[in-house]
Formats: structure tokens, C-alpha cells, sequence
């Protein structure tokens, strides 16, 4: 066991856990950060999706070890109040259908609104690859993303 110090959706947290440990379990087990969400254990499916360092990564595949250095941030830190514009327009347009990728969805449209704040189709498509939807809600996905776009457009508009 090593001790390891997390900074995850802003606090600091020591773990004791093996250097190898994905990022997944020590959030899960360890934090009781239960939103990203087990799906594949391989990689393939970003249901376990946070970002590490603002970046989108698979948790199910990032060592504890490599993530300690960097900030990250959960489905659980995007928003405490549920007033995140993605959040907002997945309630708005009823995105989910049974939920259980959403957090990994949310978090790599949240990712990909943070560096490109007007998207495209195409843009969405080539972000969102590799987000697996067992119920294939891909065309409410994007339109979600679109909708959080157009909040935020308006958001920074009220701001200016």
C-alpha cells in the first residue's frame, strides 16, 4: 500500500491504496464518489469517465499513481446544484434513457464545451467517440450538447 494525495473537485483527500489501483475504485471505494461508473474495465466504453488536468480520461485505466499530480474532477464536482448548462439541458431534453452513461457522456461533452464552446456535428461526433450508449440515445446526446452550448452563449452574454 502507498499513500497517495488526491485533489478531486477541489479538496484534498489521502488514500492508502496500491500504486496501481484505478482511478475509478479509489473514487468509488475510497471517496464514495459513486457518479463515474464501472462499465467495461478496459477502456472502451467512458461510462468511468472524469477529467484529469481538464483532460477527459477512462478512470478505469488510470492508475492512482499517475493521477495524484494532477487535479480532478468528477460527474459530483461539475456541479453541485445541478446548474451546469449540461446538466441543465439533459433535464431539459430528457437526454437519458436508462442513465447509466450519462455521467461519462456529460463529462466528455463537458470537456469538449471547455475548448470548443460552439461545436459542430462533427466536432460533437469526433469528441463523443467512443461513449457507448446501450440505448443509443446519440441523437439527443448531441442535441443536449447543443442546448448547453446555447446556455452558455447565453449565460456569457447576460455577463457582458
Amino acid at each position: 500500500m502507498s499513500r497517495f494525495t488526491l485533489r478531486v473537485n477541489g479538496q484534498s483527500h489521502k488514500v492508502d491504496v496500491a500504486p496501481d489501483t484505478p482511478l475509478l475504485w479509489v473514487l468509488r471505494d475510497n471517496l464514495g464518489l459513486v457518479g463515474a461508473k464501472f462499465g467495461c474495465g478496459i477502456g472502451q466504453c467512458a461510462a468511468c469517465v472524469v477529467h484529469l488536468g481538464g483532460a477527459p480520461i477512462r478512470s478505469c485505466m488510470m492508475p492512482v499513481s499517475a493521477a495524484a499530480s494532477a487535479d480532478i474532477t468528477t460527474i459530483e464536482g461539475l456541479s453541485a446544484d445541478g446548474s451546469h448548462a449540461l446538466q441543465k439541458a439533459w433535464c431539459e431534453l430528457d437526454v437519458a434513457q436508462c442513465g447509466y452513461c450519462q455521467p461519462g457522456q456529460i463529462m466528455s461533452a463537458a470537456a469538449l464545451l471547455a475548448h470548443n464552446p460552439n461545436p459542430s456535428d462533427d466536432d460533437i461526433d469526433d469528441a463523443m467517440a467512443g461513449n457507448i450508449c446501450r440505448c443509443a440515445t446519440y441523437h439527443r446526446i448531441r442535441a443536449g450538447i447543443h442546448k448547453a452550448a446555447e446556455i452558455m452563449a447565453a449565460a456569457k452574454e447576460v455577463r457582458t
